[in-house]
């Protein structure tokens, strides 16, 4: 069930629902586990553990009318093309030359039918869900741009880093598998499992399909030294092993993956425009790592969309989601200054 946080009374709310909670796995044979290193602030450390076997089978119930229906086939997925932005984004700086097709867009909007709605209002959900099974959730959006960077720079391999069951670092495994290129993860453990195998779980277990190269960091040592640090030190290594590693930042939140959502809002818009009188005031997202609440702000005040963007904290605090996403804003050249700019963006980040 899809939970929506709000405490307004007045007109259309979207949800955008961000990831599903579990993956459909059909009985799976013989997985040999990648090996596990620890990274810690000066060395990597390798440890490598035995390859199990493991059996799971369950049963997918699809909902037919949830995906939408294309009226013929397309060939697109994993093209590149060279990327046009919308008219009223086309000012920001730098622009995208291309993006990789990797998500099943556009991803439905439904309506949510609650019971006991203040009159007048009514609920609806995007389902960013549905865009894609191994790549589902808002982090594709993202990696559609990234990606198509990392290539373009002559990329041979992707580093990216976050929690022991980051959807992001999972998303981003399998796309660079897509992509055939090689992945390495940085996952953030507690310290009393740093030595031991973290199993064949969640996203682990995709990430270990896809093969990716996996490294465990202490919560400890990932507060102490950073994420910017940690992957630092990994680059330096594949560097200096010949390798051209390119970084993705935590939840592929910079201004490049910003692009995403800016995207996203226009996908929104063309949707709003088949023939019906709905009318967002307000889109409703969970924060994480910046960057959807920096593109779907940016993104519906530039067009006339103009929905107020409600962020509820998953992490950190208020205060440096609105830094943070002023930062993003800024490596597009937005033209927006300050905190102040900030709010009148539309950001009205609160913790949940």
């Amino acid at each position: 069930m899809l939970c929506c946080n709000w405490s307004l009374s007045r007109g259309s709310f979207i949800n955008i629902n961000p990831s599903p909670a579990s993956f459909p796995i059909t009985r799976i044979i013989n997985i040999k586990k990648n090996p596990i290193k620890v990274i810690r602030k000066d060395e990597i450390i390798r440890s490598s553990y035995s390859s199990p076997t493991a059996k799971s089978s369950t049963k997918s119930n699809t909902v037919m009318d949830a995906v939408p229906k294309p009226q013929k086939p397309t060939f697109d997925f994993l093209t590149k093309k060279p990327y046009v932005p919308p008219s009223w984004a086309s000012h920001l700086n730098p622009i995208p030359s291309h993006i990789f097709s990797l998500g099943h867009f556009p991803t439905p909007i439904h309506k949510w039918n609650l019971p006991n709605l203040p009159k007048g209002t009514e609920v609806y959900i995007k389902r960013d869900d549905l865009s894609g099974m191994q790549l589902s959730g808002n982090k594709v959006r993202k990696l559609e741009f990234l990606l198509a960077d990392a290539v373009a720079q002559g990329a041979d391999c992707i580093i990216t880093i976050g929690g022991i069951q980051s959807n992001h670092c999972r998303a981003t495994a399998v796309a660079a598998k897509y992509l055939n290129l090689d992945c390495y993860v940085i996952l953030r453990t507690s310290k009393v499992l740093m030595d031991k195998d973290p199993g064949l779980t969640g996203n682990l277990l995709v990430e270990r399909l896809v093969g990716a190269h996996i490294d465990l960091v202490s919560k400890e040592e990932y507060s102490k030294v950073g994420s910017v640090a940690l992957t630092d030190i990994l680059k330096a290594k594949l560097l200096s092993e010949g390798r051209k590693p390119y970084v993705i930042p935590v939840g592929g939140s910079n201004s490049l993956g910003t692009w995403g959502y800016i995207e996203a809002i226009r996908e929104i818009k063309e949707q709003l425009h088949g023939g019906n009188d709905v009318v967002f005031d307000d889109i409703i997202v969970a924060c994480g790592s910046g960057a959807t609440i920096a593109g779907l702000s940016v993104g519906s005040w530039l067009c006339d969309l103009k929905a107020i963007v409600h962020a509820y904290c998953v992490c950190d605090d208020p205060e440096y989601f609105y830094e943070y996403a002023q930062g993003l804003l800024d490596g597009l050249q937005a033209g927006f200054r300050g905190h102040t700019v900030v709010h009148e963006l539309c950001f009205d980040v609160e913790t949940s």
